[in-house]
């Protein structure tokens, strides 16, 4: 009866802790309580998402490797994935990450990985848009790149082992 007790008190703390992760992009939204930055964008809608199309799977599919000093020495990789969807009110880039080295146990990991920064853009007008972004501002390395891939003025990838 005590292992019975136990297997059901762990079963519950393993749902609950992966409750607390936000598993779609827009639980991750959700999660905030308003975006880290919105920008005006003197694009159009379609031009923002060709550039998000070109720029992210390039620069962000990467698996970056870390080293962690101390008395315990750790390596850990971190696999990134980004997706755009384009629709004809809103493009949406999720970049997700997924430890696959130096972590033993990912708890409440949605499918594809954690949720890092979710970029919303809007049309405005035919030649302006707006872009929401959550999880990143623009003075973080992934916020910076998105921030310029979205105005146009820095097609650079992010140096994701900065981030």
């Amino acid at each position: 009866m005590a292992i019975l007790k136990f297997c059901a008190s762990a079963a519950l703390i393993v749902t609950l802790l992966g409750c607390a992760n936000p598993q779609t992009a827009d639980e991750f939204r959700k999660s905030y309580s308003g975006p880290a930055a919105t920008v005006g964008i003197d694009r159009p809608l379609r031009d923002v998402a060709a550039t998000f199309q070109s720029r992210a799977p390039e620069c962000l599919s990467v698996t970056v490797r870390r080293s962690v000093p101390g008395p315990t020495y750790q390596v850990v990789d971190t696999a990134y994935t980004p997706k755009v969807v384009v629709g004809t009110k809103r493009v949406e880039l999720y970049v997700q990450m997924r430890y696959v080295r130096g972590v033993l146990t990912s708890v409440g990991e949605p499918e594809g990985g954690y949720y890092t920064l979710v970029a919303d853009v809007y049309p405005v007008d035919a030649k302006h848009s707006r872009m929401e972004m959550f999880g990143s501002d623009n003075d973080h390395v992934l916020g910076r790149a998105i921030m310029g891939w979205a105005t146009g003025k820095n097609l650079g990838c992010p140096d994701m082992t900065k981030g």
